[in-house]
């Protein structure tokens, strides 16, 4: 029986994020330009979200780009930049056979601008899809995301729009870029590093998290059925102890 085959399909993560971690480092161990590792790292992207489409997956948030990133070399990050227009202009085709919608999280101001153009066209060109919700975090960061938040929450106060008292974690959500996503039940992190990097930090919460030593570019379908079913062998409590869970399972059975 294959990995695919012994999921679960009824108990299969909504929303699955994934730090794609590793590429310089594979590149570097093949004696290559770290540009050659995020080249690679893309027929990684295709692959895990067409297994995501395949299995009924809702969203796939990927951590494509950091605020953090902007400080790597000059070459790097314009090689990256390049990276993604082209690749976003040869996969919107892709995108629309398999209708799958494109949303983009992060500060998009700070892409150049062939890149936001190029990333604003994808999302308007895929926004009627209603497949798989695929969501490239982009010059994104959680901190940032979090001072932007209540950002707008105290100038909203301040103008009167929004009381106080009203603040509450569900209002708070909806001032995040994430506001129309689900939060992601399994977080994903490639490479052998085992920290979160300010991501989707309010996010994930509640997410289970899954560390693998695979390098990103190496990191394929079956890596993916491995984390699901790891994530299926869990027991997700949000506090409470295992006999309610157990409880609330038998009334709903």
């Amino acid at each position: 029986m294959s990995l695919k085959d012994k999921l679960d399909l009824q108990r299969l993560p909504r929303h699955i994020a994934i730090i794609m971690d590793g590429n310089g480092r594979w590149a570097k161990e093949r004696g290559q330009d770290r540009l050659f590792g995020h080249h690679e790292g893309v027929e990684s992207v295709r692959n895990i979200t067409e297994a995501c489409a395949e299995l009924g997956i809702g969203y796939l948030t990927l951590y494509a780009f950091s605020t953090e990133n902007w400080d790597r070399p000059v070459y790097e990050v314009n090689g990256i930049m390049e990276l993604l227009v082209n690749t976003i202009r040869n996969e919107v085709a892709t995108l629309m056979k398999n209708n799958i919608r494109l949303h983009v999280i992060g500060d998009m101001n700070m892409l150049p601008g062939n890149c936001k153009t190029e990333m604003e066209e994808a999302m308007t060109m895929t926004a009627q899809n209603t497949g798989l919700n695929l969501v490239m975090a982009l010059s994104y960061s959680a901190r940032w995301e979090i001072v932007n938040a209540a950002k707008n929450i105290a100038q909203d106060v301040k103008d009167g729009k929004l009381a106080p008292e009203a603040v509450t974690p569900e209002m708070w959500q909806q001032y995040l870029c994430t506001a129309a996503l689900p939060d992601p039940e399994l977080m994903i992190r490639t490479s052998g590093e085992c920290r979160i990097s300010n991501f989707l930090l309010y996010q994930l919460a509640y997410a289970e998290l899954y560390f693998t030593d695979t390098r990103w570019p190496d990191f394929r379908k079956e890596h993916l059925y491995e984390a699901i079913l790891n994530y299926q062998n869990r027991e997700r409590r949000f506090g409470k102890t295992s006999e309610q869970i157990q409880q609330n399972e038998e009334i709903i059975s």
